[in-house]
């Protein structure tokens, strides 16, 4: 498969790496410095761009890849209030999209493992739940975009919570999430839940960017060929 790289920081270097030991062709490098590299018969010759990047530039990228009539996986967060235009177009264009706050093999089975506990803890009101995320000091958003998919699961599942807050929680109704910029930490994620009684929580921790790029140039294996807007789900079945 031919994959182009949109963004060559850490992430995409980890990405280069596992695309080419999984037999896969590098056919165009896209970063700050060269970003007329889109127009180019090496960019439109790729079956998938993966794209790891910023939030301010992550939107405009997309364009440029439908534009080049290149399919997108993304790992970008901090975007999301364009979303809906991302999801209408590949509707009525016919483009192809796959997002994943986290491409983690393992962080996708916690992000199941989060709405299955809040669908139990649904029954027991006397636990107050919150979350705690840890990135290293070079991530742009807070919360991560890990986080907030997380504080969505628990929301959807547990009738007591109705939105997310940065920090502190202004009513009881708030999901508290704490965001920690420190060292080079690739990602942690916990939830807590108390009661006067007892503590329970569970935990996911990075070791590495090996697990978010693997995922990505999985799920770009299996973007190849389709259409529309796609996600872990449709990957994994969840």
């Amino acid at each position: 498969m031919k994959i182009a790289l949109v963004g060559y920081g850490k992430m995409g270097k980890t990405i280069e790496q596992i695309a080419l030991s999984r037999g896969h062709e590098i056919v165009s490098i896209i970063d700050i410095n060269n970003p007329e590299d889109f127009q180019s018969d090496a960019f439109k010759s790729a079956d998938v761009a993966i794209e790891f990047t910023t939030p301010a530039t992550a939107f405009n990228n997309y364009m440029k890849c439908f534009e080049a009539g290149v399919p997108v996986v993304s790992g970008t967060t901090g975007w999301l209030d364009r979303l809906d235009e991302v999801k209408q177009i590949c509707e009525k264009e016919g483009k192809t999209f796959f997002y994943a706050s986290n491409f983690s093999v393992g962080v996708n089975i916690f992000f199941a493992l989060n709405k299955y506990l809040a669908k139990i803890m649904n029954n027991f009101p006397s636990y107050d739940v919150r979350m705690t995320e840890v990135h290293h000091i070079h991530k742009l958003d807070a919360p991560s975009g890990t986080a907030i998919t997380l504080a969505e699961g628990v929301i959807e599942n547990l009738d007591r919570k109705d939105r997310w807050t940065l920090e502190t929680a202004e009513k009881p109704t708030d999901l508290p999430i704490h965001a920690i910029r420190e060292g080079e930490v690739p990602g942690i994620h916990e939830i807590i839940y108390e009661s006067e009684a007892d503590t329970i929580s569970i935990k996911h921790d990075a070791k590495s960017r090996a697990g978010f790029a693997l995922g990505a140039v999985i799920a770009a294996e299996f973007t190849a060929g389709k259409k529309g807007f796609l996600g872990m789900n449709d990957l994994f079945h969840f």
